[in-house]
């Protein structure tokens, strides 16, 4: 139990880099659709390794629209966005907007799947939203468009976990992760740029294995031993290992008025995972 709980933690935090990454490969004018190729592709490579050695391939040729459907959405739209977010605002608000995300899932998971929207539900939502509003300061200091990006990279992570849910039904974890990288690397193949300066390639191998491939399998193995709402809940921790990189490295200083509203954000994330835990 331990152990799944110290996977869960990891993973988040390698999750928790993905900004700083993104900000050291900006330095090397790279641009968000090439950084996210190397991620994907990276990750996909080494997943079609892991799996092909675990005998793990088995995907029907009727799930091919619904992968392309998957790799688009949560993979293409999701990380470029989300580093486009980074590159206009900061990695602090980026990952913060991201956490809008249990907003999303509520309603989704309600349309889609019937589950109930329970009072606990509607105070944690409340709570994101005002936090937003707070982490925002939308007083002119702050770029417009990174808010809309980073607060659509939030539905379109929500999105990811509710194809994931669908996803997993017929095919390994592991298996429908290589799918939808597979499917977002040729989406992303077209806009990519594959001059890279050689100081940008280490970075771009560490992005794919760690935050990506190795935090996606730890996480995934975790769910061996505990219950995915009490993982979401370690999970957590990624914009709080985020917001101390981003001061550490690039002295990302929040306000008192946006640290405000960063705890709201993440404990009204809390507070949904805390009640979907306890209804189990």
């Amino acid at each position: 139990m331990r152990k799944g709980y110290a996977l869960v933690f990891l993973a988040a935090s390698m999750w928790g880099t993905l900004g700083i990454f993104a900000k050291l490969l900006y330095g090397y004018n790279l641009d968000p659709f090439t950084i996210v190729f190397f991620r994907a592709s990276t990750a996909f490579f080494l997943l079609l390794l892991y799996n092909n050695f675990r005998d793990d391939l088995n995907l029907k040729k009727d799930k091919l629209k619904f992968y392309a459907f998957y790799g688009f959405f949560s993979v293409f739209l999701f990380y470029v966005l989300y580093f486009y977010a980074v590159k206009l605002s900061s990695v602090s608000l980026a990952v913060l907007l991201l956490y809008t995300a249990p907003i999303y899932s509520t309603i989704m998971g309600y349309l889609i799947f019937k589950e109930r929207i329970t009072p606990m539900k509607l105070a944690s939502l409340g709570m994101v939203l005002v936090g937003v509003l707070f982490v925002t300061e939308l007083n002119g200091s702050v770029n417009i468009v990174g808010i809309i990006l980073g607060l659509l990279s939030g539905f379109t992570y929500a999105l990811y976990g509710i194809l994931g849910k669908i996803a997993v039904r017929e095919e390994s974890p592991g298996e429908a992760l290589m799918y939808t990288l597979g499917f977002g690397t040729l989406f992303l193949l077209p806009f990519t740029k594959f001059s890279i300066p050689m100081g940008a390639i280490p970075y771009l191998v560490a992005l794919g294995v760690f935050p990506t491939f190795l935090a996606y399998l730890m996480y995934n193995h975790a769910l061996r031993d505990i219950e995915a709402s009490r993982a979401s809940i370690v999970a957590t921790v990624e914009p709080v290992v985020a917001l101390i990189l981003a001061y550490l490295i690039f002295h990302e200083v929040l306000s008192m008025r946006q640290i405000f509203g960063a705890s709201l954000i993440i404990f009204g994330a809390l507070l949904l995972q805390y009640e979907e835990s306890i209804s189990k």
